[in-house]
């Protein structure tokens, strides 16, 4: 199998779906076309910000179909294929290969604090499983309250289809080091902290999967196409232009900003999966202050 090089700007998309999970599949095409014209280099369903763990495999498999169909080979697609147990993860890359995912990125397990030789066996054993199609590696420790070390990165790289990994720890030091580490095994680095992409790509990171990017695509796609052009001014620039949404984040709990963000630029993008709450009235007015100033409405 050719090596897959995941790159560019690939927004962690929003699932637009009411309180219950249920998907509002016109809302979803909306929202592939919207990414999709505002310059993205791929779309990332089923991730964090798509609210995977709070959606059932059917309503997966539905998003899953929606984004591929309705995406239709303009772009790379990669599905979340995250779960908690190796089988259920083997089972859910199955689905995205079959549905018609370029690639799949699958977070570490979260709530049973794998050892690292644990964690090697569930992406090896996954990867191996379902060898037609290639994985990135999703480090998040926030979320799943485990990480990935340099180690095991590097041995990870080694299987045929891992083609890269998703770091969205924030810590500069630990992205250089996975890039530094790999060098030469044609393994690639993406940022996942959305306020560091520009000094990621200093790094050597091919570019970032993005939850900003629902909202504000083509100021993302600026940053990494600036920086690819040489213009480092201008990508700095733009890194800067979008802090004031990433600092947003907090004026809701995670991952309902980016959900009614995206409500108040047109694109029904519904409730968070209950038992997220909708933000308070105040904060509300706040984000749309914030998009207001950004130009985005």
């Amino acid at each position: 199998m050719a090596r897959f090089m995941p790159k560019g700007i690939i927004p962690a998309m929003a699932t637009p779906c009411d309180r219950w999970g249920n998907v509002n599949e016109s809302a979803l095409r909306k929202l592939v076309n919207h990414l999709i014209a505002g310059g993205v280099h791929g779309l990332f369903p089923l991730g964090s910000q798509g609210e995977f763990f709070a959606l059932t495999t059917e309503a997966k498999k539905r998003v899953l179909e929606v984004v591929v169909e309705e995406t239709n080979g303009r772009v790379p697609v990669y599905a979340g294929t995250a779960a908690l147990t190796t089988r259920e993860t083997i089972e859910l890359t199955k689905m995205a290969h079959e549905i018609g995912a370029s690639a799949v990125s699958i977070l570490t397990p979260y709530f049973t604090n794998l050892s690292q030789r644990e964690l090697k066996a569930y992406f090896t054993e996954t990867a191996k499983a379902v060898p037609n199609i290639p994985v990135l590696l999703y480090a998040n420790p926030a979320r799943a309250k485990v990480g990935l070390n340099v180690e095991t990165v590097v041995d990870l790289a080694k299987v045929d289809n891992i083609v890269g990994v998703k770091d969205s720890t924030g810590d500069l030091s630990l992205t250089g080091d996975y890039i530094r580490a790999t060098r030469g095994m044609d393994f690639h680095v993406l940022s996942g902290r959305d306020t560091i992409i520009y000094a990621s790509l200093c790094h050597g990171a091919t570019g970032s999967i993005a939850s900003c990017a629902n909202v504000a695509p083509a100021l993302m796609v600026e940053i990494y196409e600036a920086y690819q052009a040489g213009d480092h001014a201008r990508s700095l620039a733009a890194q800067y232009k979008l802090a004031p949404l990433r600092l947003a984040f907090e004026l809701g709990t995670f991952p309902v900003v980016v959900k009614e963000a995206l409500t108040l630029i047109g694109i029904d993008a519904g409730e968070p999966v209950h038992p997220v709450l909708p933000m308070l009235d105040e904060n509300r007015a706040k984000l749309k202050q914030v998009l207001t100033d950004m130009g985005l409405i």
